[in-house]
């Protein structure tokens, strides 16, 4: 048995219930270590389009003018790194931002700054550039690349988008070959089966894990753009 603490008046219950949780935990990590490996291992994806964003200055404070196309090929800053793209739910039939996606950016606007040390990594939404810069700025998402794809096929092609303009989350791994090919490598979307509704990228928001911990857990609760 491993103590988690040197706390007295610890039940002999307690203690055995802490100990078949510490080798569950244990399980469960190496399963997760088992299944990143397998998703390491994919065979080489099939080559994409070089879909066309559109994006404005880099400082999020500079206004929104300038706009500039950018190609997805050119959104890997070198040959050997991966490309991460997360899917906004915000645009066409979404007019609103989504709560559960913001949530999930305002983390990822927090360390995206580490993530750079091995990735490159963009967050595209089908809404217009002023529309997406402007919840940006309400957010502070000063350290994250925004780019609108509203004008072109990719979301729709990465089963992020309905053929009526309705959005979901995504998250898209793409690499790019010595000879410039673009290739999809992963992606992954809260559904994972019909009674699998909004689970499949839980592993991207730390708040689900830190309210698991709690006598409570997550329950039903649901992020508020308020917050």
């Amino acid at each position: 048995m491993v103590r988690q603490t040197r706390l007295a008046g610890e039940s002999a219950e307690y203690l055995e219930a802490r100990e078949e949780l510490r080798l569950a935990e244990i399980a469960l990590m190496r399963h997760r270590e088992e299944v990143a490996a397998q998703r390491r291992a994919l065979p080489a994806g099939p080559p994409v389009d070089d879909y066309v964003f559109t994006e404005g200055p880099a400082d999020l404070d500079a206004g929104d003018t300038p706009v500039r196309e950018v190609a997805l090929s050119e959104l890997f800053t070198a040959a050997d790194r991966p490309l991460l793209v997360y899917h906004f739910m915000y645009g066409k039939l979404q007019s609103d931002p989504c709560p559960m996606c913001t949530l999930w950016i305002d983390g990822f606007n927090g360390i995206a700054h580490h993530v750079a040390r091995n990735a490159d990594f963009v967050v595209a939404a089908a809404a217009d550039p002023p529309t997406l810069r402007q919840h940006a700025r309400n957010r502070g998402w000063h350290r994250l690349r925004l780019l609108s794809c509203g004008d072109s096929t990719f979301k729709y092609d990465l089963g992020s988008e309905d053929e009526d303009g309705g959005q979901d989350s995504t998250i898209s791994v793409f690499t790019r070959d010595g000879d410039g090919t673009v290739r999809h490598f992963y992606s992954a979307h809260p559904r994972m089966a019909d009674d699998i509704d909004e689970r499949g990228i839980d592993l991207l928001a730390p708040v689900w894990h830190l309210l698991d911990l709690t006598p409570q857990g997550r329950g039903d609760w649901y992020p508020s753009l308020d917050h």
